[in-house]
């Protein structure tokens, strides 16, 4: 499962910049990985733990602007065309990891 958060925040006034500093550092250090400006994304292992991180997600949410989030599982997920620029460093190493059955 993957969890997809999208926002759009405020960053005209001070306050409002370091609101938005505050909620990608929540994201970074949550596991989130930036797949481009104001989109980030996590793995997770199923949905519990999807909607756990959603949840947890919910309780750090800045004051303002809009934030957004979609679950999708892996195969939807690999689905997804590039169409400009290269898939991400973690991108590139979970596509290469295959399952190995001995």
């Amino acid at each position: 499962m993957r969890v997809l958060v999208f926002f759009d925040l405020p960053t005209g006034t001070k306050q409002e910049k370091k609101q938005y500093i505050r909620f990608r550092k929540y994201l970074l250090d949550n596991g989130y990985e930036m797949l481009q400006y104001s989109v980030y994304c996590r793995i997770t292992g199923n949905r519990d733990e999807a909607e756990k991180y959603i949840a947890h997600l919910q309780m750090n949410l800045p004051r303002d602007g809009q934030v957004r989030s979609l679950l999708i599982t892996e195969l939807q997920y690999e689905q997804m065309k590039i169409l400009l620029g290269s898939p991400t460093i973690s991108e590139k190493k979970v596509k290469d990891r295959e399952l190995l059955v001995l």
